[in-house]
């Protein structure tokens, strides 16, 4: 029993100690709140009282029907178990729990958009409008969409513009041309069959990547 409350008394004041390292009065009701996580940045819509609205992949609502363990700060491998089965809510956390730990940026894609910024009030109410379970699409609805439709009134994902920018270079240049056609008829001269059937799609493939390079 002792080693119980021992251990209770512990957690409450590190829990205390997290929560006592973000300035609740630097955030204001429909601020957008921009934190790194895991491989990209997790953005919310801070509705003030130490709340935030925030858009996340979690598993754990798919296999368990546990509401205070689901509560409960969403790790990185719920995360990205939510990710890869496209399993997300859209739910209110404390800022602690929301940042996860990281440091915070107020307002930063204010300068990155140019639409005009919606009233703050009108911003949070989208914010909770929304909450509940959504799927999930790393490329069509994430995080990044749900607090650029609050805020600015259109849902676009600056990063993942970026992610396929990126993919773009990699697959659409001249060496990936020469690496699909030399992996292409490396493999017709390994099985022995080398066939029109076999050469023309190679080739095409390898054209198509090409021209888009």
């Amino acid at each position: 029993m002792f080693l119980y409350q021992l251990i209770n008394f512990f957690f409450a004041a590190s829990k205390k100690e997290e929560d006592s390292k973000y300035d609740l009065s630097l955030y204001k009701r429909g601020d957008l709140l921009e934190v790194p996580r895991t491989l990209f940045t997790h953005f919310g819509i801070y509705l003030g009282n130490n709340r935030v609205a925030h858009l996340i992949p979690d598993i754990l609502p798919a296999i368990s029907k546990n509401k205070s363990a689901i509560a409960k700060m969403v790790t990185n491998n719920r995360l990205l178990l939510g990710v890869i089965l496209k399993v997300a809510s859209v739910r209110v956390d404390s800022v602690a729990d929301f940042a996860y730990g990281s440091e915070i940026l107020i307002n930063h894609m204010d300068k990155v958009c140019s639409q005009p910024v919606l009233d703050g009030d009108e911003v949070a109410r989208r914010a909770e409008k929304l909450l509940g379970s959504v799927t999930y699409s790393l490329l069509w609805y994430n995080c990044e969409h749900y607090v650029m439709y609050c805020r600015y009134g259109m849902a676009i994902s600056y990063q993942t513009y970026q992610f396929c920018t990126t993919v773009r270079k990699i697959v659409c240049s001249r060496m990936t041309a020469y690496l699909t056609a030399l992996c292409g008829g490396g493999t017709m001269l390994y099985l022995g069959c080398v066939t029109p059937l076999m050469v023309l799609p190679t080739l095409l493939i390898s054209f198509t990547i090409w021209m888009a390079a």
